[in-house]
C-alpha cells in the first residue's frame, strides 16, 4: 500500500480515535452529571417526603386535640424540627390586629424553645419595637438578617442573628404570629419558607378553632354554674311534659337527686293530678303570650307561716326554646313563693293596721276626756250617802258602762301604740305561768286541759304588762275555740316555748280551726265572729300591734289534723340590759294635811271632777288659765302636786318639758294625765321620767298615783 495513503489511514483512525475518545469523555462526564442530578432530585425528594411526612404527622397531632396549650407547643417544637432552628416561639393576639393604645399588651406567648424559651408567657405590648410585635402589622412572612451581621431585634432586651415572623391568620381575623429564630446556615431558603408558611396556615386554622373552642367551654360552663345556681327551679321539658334538664333547685324542691328528676312528667311531679301546666305548656307551644301560673301544691311538703293546710305556693312560668319547629321543648322556671306571700300578707296587714291605728289614735283621744270625766264624776255621785237607792242604781250603770267604754279605749290606744310603754327584761315563762294561775278557775269550768312545754328562755326586753295581754288573749281565744268542739273532741291547749336565734311561743288548739274566708281578716280590727256583743274584734290586732312593737312577729298556721296554731317570735334581750325594777313607792292612807294642787286641763269637765275630788277631801285645787300661767304660778308659789294634761302647751313646747328643764327640783310633784300623745311628745316624757296616770282613769286611780307623788316627796 501506497505509504502515503498509509499514512492517511492511519492519520484518519488516529483523528477517529481522538473523537471516540472524546465523545467517550463526553458522555462520561454526561453520566457522572446525571447521576449527581438523580441525587440531588432523590435527596430533594426524600427531604420533601421526609417534610410531607412531619407535616402530616404535626396535621395529625393538631386535628387530634382541641387543647390550645398542647397545640402552640407541637406548631413550635416541630417548626424548629422542620427547620432545623436554635429557637422559635408562638405569640396569641390578645386584642385583636392592630393592637391597642400605647404599652397596652396586645400578644401574648404561649409557647417557646430553645435559645427563645425565656420568653414563654411573656406579654408584648404594642409599644414594643421588636419583630414579634412588628410582625402583627405584616400581612406576610418577614425575614430579617443585618448582612452587616448586626442582630436583630425580637422583643425588647432579647436579639438573635438572623429571624423570620408570619402572621398567623384563620378566616379573615389575626390569630398571633409566628417566629423562628437562627436556623440552620442562618439562611432561609426558599423551601423552608414555602415550609414554613405551610406550617403556618394550617396552624393558625388549627389555633383559632381551639380558641372558639375554649370560648364555648368557657360559656358552657358558666352557663352551667348559672342554671345550677338560680334559686329558682327551672326544667327543660319536652313535648309531653317530660324533664330532659333540670337544676338542682328543681331537684331540690321537689325532694330527688338530679338523676331522679330526668324524665318524670314535671306537672304531676309539682302539682300532682292537675291539667294547670300542661295547660300552659300547650298555650307556650302554640305561641301565646301566657301568663304565669301560681298555684298550690298538693305535692310538695307543707310548712312556713302561709296559713294553708299543707302544700306550697308556686309561681310556674314558661318559654318556647327558639330551636327547629319540630322540636317542642319548652323551659320553665318555677318559684316557691310561699314565704314571699306570707311577707306580702303580712305587710299589707301592717299597712292595714297602721291606717287604722291613725284613725283609732284620734278617736281614742277625742273619747278620754269625756269618759274621764264621766267615769269620775259617776264614781264620785256614788259615794255619796245621801243618794236614794233607785238613783243609785241608775249611776251605778252609768258608771259601769262609762269604765267598759274606757277599757275598749285604753284597748284601742294600746292598738294604736307604736313602742311598748316600758323597757325592761322579761322572763316570758314566767309571764306565760303567772296568766295562766289567773286563767286556772275559767279553763277549768270550760273543761279546758292545758299542756305545757316550757323550755328555758333569756329574757325579752319590752312591756311586762303588754306581754301578759299577748298570752291572755291567745289563751283566751284557743279557750273559746276548744269549748265549740263537738262531744268527743278533746279539749286541749298546747302551750310551748323554745329559743333558737329568738324567743319563741306557740299556742296550739284542738278546736275547729280557721275557715278560708276567715284567715285574710284574722288580725283586722273590729273583725269578729261572735255574736253581738260577744267580742269587740280587738284582741288578736292588739296581740299583733303588741307583738310587732317588740320587734317580733305573730303568724298563724293551720295543722293538717285541724285546729289553730298561733306563732310568736321575739328578740332576746341584750346581755347587758339592766334588770333592777324601778322603785314605786305605795300609796299611803289618807294625808293629815291639806295639800295645795295646781291643775293645768284644757277640758272643763275633768277641770270639775278634779275640783270635786280633791276639793271634798279638803285640799286646795288652783286652775291654771294655760300652761304659760301655769308656769307663772309655778315660779311664785308652792304646790304639793302639779297636775297636768300630757299634751298641754307653754308656747311651742310641751307645759310639763318647759316645767321640768326650768323647774327640775318640781319633777317629783308633777302627775301627767297621758292619753294618745304623738310620739315626739311621747319621747319627751320618757326623757323626763315623770309620773302619769293613763285616761280615761277613775277615782281610785288618781288618789293612787297622788298619793304616790306625795309619798315620794316626803321620802326625799
Amino acid at each position: 500500500m501506497d505509504p502515503l495513503i498509509q499514512l492517511a489511514l492511519m492519520g484518519l483512525l488516529s483523528v477517529a480515535a481522538a473523537g471516540l475518545a472524546w465523545r467517550a469523555i463526553r458522555l462520561k462526564h454526561r453520566l457522572e452529571w446525571s447521576e449527581r442530578d438523580r441525587r440531588r432530585a432523590a435527596d430533594e425528594l426524600n427531604r420533601r417526603l421526609s417534610e410531607l411526612f412531619s407535616l402530616q404527622e404535626l396535621s395529625y397531632i393538631l386535628s387530634g386535640s382541641l387543647q390550645l396549650e398542647r397545640i402552640v407547643e407541637q406548631v413550635v417544637r416541630y417548626t424548629m424540627r422542620f427547620l432545623d432552628a436554635r429557637g422559635a416561639l408562638l405569640a396569641l393576639a390578645l386584642d385583636g390586629e392592630g393592637g391597642g393604645g400605647s404599652g397596652r399588651s396586645m400578644l401574648q406567648v404561649a409557647a417557646a424553645e430553645g435559645v427563645l424559651a425565656p420568653l414563654a408567657r411573656r406579654a408584648i405590648g404594642s409599644d414594643d419595637a421588636g419583630l414579634v410585635a412588628r410582625s402583627l402589622t405584616s400581612d406576610r412572612l418577614e425575614l430579617v438578617r443585618d448582612p452587616s451581621g448586626a442582630p436583630t431585634t425580637l422583643v425588647a432586651g432579647l436579639a438573635v442573628g438572623s429571624a423570620a415572623a408570619v402572621p398567623l391568620r384563620a378566616h379573615g381575623a389575626l390569630v398571633g404570629t409566628l417566629v423562628i429564630a437562627d436556623p440552620r446556615d442562618g439562611a432561609f431558603p426558599p423551601e423552608d419558607v414555602r415550609l414554613l408558611s405551610t406550617v403556618a396556615t394550617h396552624a393558625a386554622i388549627v389555633i383559632a378553632n381551639a380558641r372558639f373552642f375554649e370560648h364555648v367551654r368557657h360559656a358552657k360552663e358558666q352557663w352551667e354554674t348559672a342554671f345550677d345556681s338560680l334559686s329558682e327551679g327551672i326544667a327543660v321539658v319536652d313535648e309531653a311534659g317530660r324533664v330532659r334538664r333540670a337544676n338542682r333547685s328543681l331537684a331540690t324542691m321537689l325532694g330527688v337527686p338530679i338523676p331522679g328528676v330526668i324524665g318524670r312528667d314535671l306537672g304531676e311531679a309539682l302539682l300532682g293530678p292537675s291539667s294547670a301546666l300542661p295547660g300552659l305548656l300547650a298555650a307556650v307551644r302554640q305561641g301565646g303570650g301566657a301568663q304565669p301560673l301560681v298555684v298550690r301544691s298538693s305535692a310538695l311538703g307543707g310548712g312556713g307561716g302561709g296559713g294553708g293546710r299543707g302544700g306550697r305556693t308556686l309561681r310556674v312560668n314558661a318559654a318556647r326554646i327558639p330551636v327547629p319547629a319540630a322540636d317542642q321543648s319548652v323551659v320553665v322556671l318555677v318559684e316557691d313563693v310561699t314565704d314571699q306571700q306570707a311577707m306580702e300578707a303580712h305587710l299589707i296587714q301592717s299597712e292595714k293596721l297602721a291606717a287604722v291605728g291613725q284613725l283609732v289614735s284620734g278617736v281614742a283621744h277625742e273619747l278620754n276626756n269625756p269618759l274621764t270625766s264621766i267615769a269620775g264624776l259617776s264614781e264620785f255621785l256614788l259615794e255619796q250617802k245621801e243618794l236614794g237607792t233607785k238613783d243609785r242604781g241608775h249611776l251605778r250603770v252609768i258608771h259601769e258602762q262609762a269604765d267598759r267604754a274606757g277599757r275598749i279605749v285604753r284597748n284601742l290606744l294600746t292598738f294604736a301604740h307604736k313602742g311598748p310603754a316600758e323597757q325592761a327584761p322579761v322572763d316570758l315563762n314566767d309571764v306565760i305561768q303567772r296568766t295562766l294561775i289567773l286563767m286556772s278557775y275559767d279553763l277549768k269550768l270550760k273543761d279546758v286541759t292545758i299542756e305545757k312545754h316550757l323550755a328555758p328562755l333569756p329574757a325579752v326586753l319590752g312591756d311586762r304588762r303588754a306581754l301578759q295581754q299577748v298570752v291572755l288573749n291567745l289563751l283566751n281565744n284557743a279557750a273559746q275555740a276548744v269549748t265549740t268542739n263537738p262531744p268527743g273532741r278533746p279539749q286541749v291547749i298546747h302551750l310551748s316555748t323554745w329559743f333558737d336565734d329568738r324567743v319563741r311561743l306557740r299556742v296550739a288548739d284542738t278546736g275547729p280551726g280557721i275557715p278560708d274566708d276567715v284567715l285574710p281578716q284574722l288580725f283586722t280590727p273590729f273583725f269578729t265572729t261572735k255574736e253581738p256583743g260577744q267580742g269587740t274584734g280587738l284582741g288578736l290586732s292588739i296581740t299583733y300591734s303588741i307583738v310587732e312593737a317588740h320587734g317580733g312577729r305573730i303568724t298563724v298556721e293551720r295543722p293538717s289534723d285541724g285546729g289553730a296554731a298561733f306563732l310568736v317570735d321575739l328578740p332576746a334581750a341584750p346581755a347587758a340590759a339592766a334588770a333592777a325594777p324601778r322603785k314605786t313607792p305605795e300609796p299611803q292612807a289618807a294625808p293629815a294635811v291639806k295639800r295645795t294642787i295646781l291643775l293645768v286641763d284644757d277640758d272643763p269637765a275633768v277641770r270639775r271632777m278634779v275640783k270635786a275630788l280633791f276639793g271634798r277631801e279638803g285640799h286646795s285645787v288652783e286652775v291654771a288659765r294655760s300652761g304659760q300661767h301655769a308656769l307663772d304660778l309655778a315660779r311664785t308659789r308652792g304646790y304639793d302636786l302639779i297636775l297636768a294634761d300630757a299634751q298641754a302647751p307653754a308656747r311651742d313646747r310641751l307645759f310639763v318639758e318647759q316645767l321640768v328643764e326650768t323647774q327640775p327640783d318640781l319633777r317629783d310633784r308633777v302627775l301627767v294625765g297621758l292619753g294618745e300623745v304623738p310620739p315626739p311628745a311621747e319621747k319627751a316624757l320618757a326623757r323626763l321620767g315623770v309620773r302619769y296616770v293613763r285616761k280615761p282613769f277613775n277615782l281610785r286611780d288618781l288618789r293612787d298615783e297622788a298619793a304616790r307623788v306625795w309619798a315620794a316627796a316626803t321620802l326625799s
